[in-house]
């Protein structure tokens, strides 16, 4: 008898030994670019990010691994998205300020981890109270400005176990802000084009040169129309007519299509050098927009974009060409040459 208990006992120490062991190798350490150290499952099977901003960097590297969306798809964005994101509820955001997300949803999603988004320089923890009341393991990226991110695919190569993939797409930020870099050091300021973004429908909204949204302004040559210091994070500056009038850009950069088609034939908008010229631009959008709301790893092909625009002579680049590559690489999206015209073009 006590043979039997003695044996029965050391199957259940080995069973406890076998769970602890298996529940310790199913797990594993990390330190998240915020610093935080966090006990994360060693294979994701299921991401949610709370931000747009980590929402649109899980479609470039992990689609088959989201648990849902912040914002629903379009359906001409369906087209140039990966299979697995396209019938994923919308679940909406999560912040310190508030919920807007539907937990309900986000807890049957059963998400094991949460991207979360900060700024790098002066780092804080975030996340509310909902967000830590779930029980998810959260993880932080970090980011101040386009020369974060190749930083930023690779700690998320290491965290989804998709390292190969993340070296290409980091090399692919790198190489980009490194050969924009080098042709615009070789054009004198003088030189460079003077530009106004034109932002919301009657094209009387923008962005101070030090904002966020205009980053792409100021590695493409520093020369945006508004020297000024932004007022808040979501910017939207109002602009009057009479100022663009004044500032007389070289180029306009417009983010709405409706304002765009019209400001061509607009009598009050005829003598700006811009418009005289045919040197206004309709910002793609399809599937995300290229150069901001939200700025997001798009804007890497959105500088080629704008660069191209700015500077026909000095960057020759071909952007159909580019930007198809750009889908395949970053979206696993192949576009036929005539879909992307359609998209560089604003007809989409």
């Amino acid at each position: 008898m006590k043979t039997i208990l003695r044996y029965v006992q050391i199957v259940i120490i080995c069973i406890i030994a076998s769970a602890l062991t298996a529940t310790a190798s199913d797990t594993r350490q990390i330190t998240d670019m915020g610093g935080r150290t966090v006990t994360i499952p060693d294979q994701i099977k299921r991401v949610y990010a709370p931000s747009p901003y980590g929402s649109y960097i899980l479609h470039s590297i992990v689609p088959d691994l989201m648990a849902g969306l912040i914002f629903p798809l379009k359906e001409e964005d369906k087209l140039f998205l990966n299979p697995a994101v396209q019938n994923l509820p919308v679940i909406g955001g999560l912040s310190g300020q508030g919920v807007t997300a539907n937990m309900e949803v986000l807890l049957t999603m059963k998400p094991d981890l949460l991207l979360m988004w900060g700024g790098r320089n002066v780092f804080r923890d975030t996340a509310s109270e909902p967000i830590k009341k779930l029980g998810v393991p959260y993880v932080y990226a970090t980011v101040d400005s386009m020369v974060d991110y190749p930083a930023v695919y690779t700690f998320l190569g290491k965290l989804f176990k998709r390292q190969e993939r993340a070296a290409r797409l980091a090399a692919y930020c790198r190489t980009t802000l490194s050969e924009v870099e080098k042709v615009v050091s070789r054009i004198p300021p003088e030189r460079r084009p003077l530009v106004y973004y034109a932002e919301g429908a009657d094209g009387l909204a923008s962005e101070c040169d030090d904002s966020i949204h205009v980053e792409i302004l100021r590695r493409a040559g520093d020369k945006n129309a508004l020297r000024c210091h932004t007022s808040n994070h979501k910017g939207f500056e109002k602009v009057s007519l009479e100022q663009v009038i004044m500032y007389n850009p070289d180029v306009i950069i417009a983010q709405e299509k409706v304002f765009y088609e019209k400001v061509k034939s607009s009598p009050a908008w005829r003598n700006v050098k811009a418009v005289k010229n045919g040197r206004v631009y309709l910002v793609p959008h399809v599937p995300f927009n290229w150069f901001d709301r939200p700025p997001s790893f798009m804007r890497f092909l959105g500088l080629k974009w704008v660069m191209s625009c700015l500077y026909p002579k000095e960057y020759p680049v071909d952007i159909i060409n580019e930007a198809r590559e750009f889908y395949k690489l970053f979206l696993g999206s192949n576009v036929s040459e005539n879909d992307m015209k359609k998209i560089v073009g604003g007809n989409l």
